[in-house]
């Protein structure tokens, strides 16, 4: 069980602080727990989760020690284009969901090499690829910013600085 003021990773929404765990008590009596979560960098949300409920996707933001060997397996990280558009679409945003940052590197790596690779040629990537690439970039930043107490601006030069 998480505790108020952990940060977590819950599903595709990113890097959550939870803020309160409530108890609520419904119309017949029964009650239920919830993790009362805030987007770590969007003071304009609140979630509202039950704390028991198996299909809630979420986990502890990875530890500071962590990061190294995040960073030490980007450039080993297998990348596979998928030419359906459909089914790379629900792949990746499957992939998102997962909350896994190791899902996130592959879904930027494979997309960024795909962009650069069309860029070659004189073609861009579609709008959907870009913004998945995107997507899976903020979670990624987000949760490594929060691993070390940084902001998600001064992560791809963290990176860039500590890659192998």
């Amino acid at each position: 069980m998480f505790k108020v003021n952990d940060y977590v990773v819950y599903g595709s929404t990113g890097v959550c602080q939870i803020t309160d765990i409530r108890t609520e008590e419904f119309i017949k009596g029964d009650e239920a727990e919830y993790y009362i979560l805030q987007p770590a960098y969007n003071n304009n949300m609140t979630i509202k989760i039950p704390v028991n409920n198996p299909k809630v996707s979420m986990r502890k933001v990875i530890k500071k020690d962590d990061v190294p060997l995040l960073i030490a397996m980007m450039p080993d990280k297998e990348t596979l284009w998928i030419d359906d558009d459909k089914l790379r679409r629900n792949n990746f945003l499957a992939a998102l969901k997962t909350g896994k940052s190791e899902e996130w590197i592959k879904i930027y790596k494979t997309i960024y090499n795909e962009k650069k690779a069309r860029l070659e040629i004189g073609k861009k990537l579609a709008k959907t690829d870009e913004d998945i690439m995107n997507a899976a970039e903020k979670q990624l930043y987000e949760e490594v910013a929060i691993a070390l107490e940084i902001t998600p601006d001064e992560v791809a030069p963290y990176i860039l600085e500590h890659i192998s």
